[in-house]
C-alpha cells in the first residue's frame, strides 16, 4: 500500500494539525477549491450530514483548501461543520496528493484544486483515491467507502 502524503497545516483556529494526529483512525480527506461557494458548500454540508455515521465507524473527516484559516473559520461557523478544515495556501499538500492541476475556463488556463477525496487507513496508507468527483458523488462514495468496513 502507498503511504498517504504527510501534512502539518493550520486549521480554522490557527492551530497546527498533522495527519499523524489521526493514527489509529480512518480519515476521509477531501479537497475543495474554495470555501463558501455552491459546490464546495454542497460537498462540505454532505459530509456534515453524514458525520455522525462516519464517526460511528471510528473515522473522521478533514477538509482542505487554499483558503486562509480565517475564511475557513467563518465558513465552518456559518455551515455548522463539525470537522477540521485545513488551510493549504501554498498548495504543497494539494500538489503532493495530485489535486493541484491546470484547468481551463472560457479558454483561459489556470491552476486550481480538483475536487477530490481520499480514504486513509488507520496506519496512514492511502486506501481509496477519487479525483475529479462531483460534490454529491464525493459525499456518497466517500461516506460509503468509510462506513463499509
Amino acid at each position: 500500500m502507498t503511504k498517504a502524503p504527510a501534512f502539518t497545516l493550520l486549521n480554522q483556529d490557527n492551530q497546527e494539525v498533522s495527519l499523524d494526529d489521526f493514527k489509529g483512525k480512518r480519515v476521509l480527506l477531501f479537497f475543495f477549491p474554495k470555501a463558501d461557494t455552491p459546490g464546495c458548500t454542497a460537498q462540505a454540508c454532505g459530509f456534515r450530514d453524514h458525520f455522525p455515521e462516519i464517526t460511528q465507524h471510528d473515522a473522521t473527516v478533514i477538509g482542505m483548501s487554499p483558503d486562509s484559516p480565517e475564511q475557513l473559520k467563518k465558513w465552518k461557523e456559518k455551515e455548522h461543520l463539525p470537522y477540521t478544515l485545513l488551510s493549504d495556501p501554498d498548495h504543497t499538500i494539494a500538489t503532493a496528493y495530485g489535486v493541484w492541476e491546470q484547468k481551463s475556463m472560457f479558454g483561459k488556463k489556470y491552476f486550481g484544486i480538483t475536487r477530490s477525496h481520499f480514504v486513509i487507513d488507520e496506519q496512514g496508507n492511502l486506501k481509496i483515491e477519487a479525483r475529479k468527483v462531483s460534490p454529491f458523488d464525493s459525499v456518497k462514495k466517500g461516506t460509503a467507502s468509510v462506513i463499509k468496513d
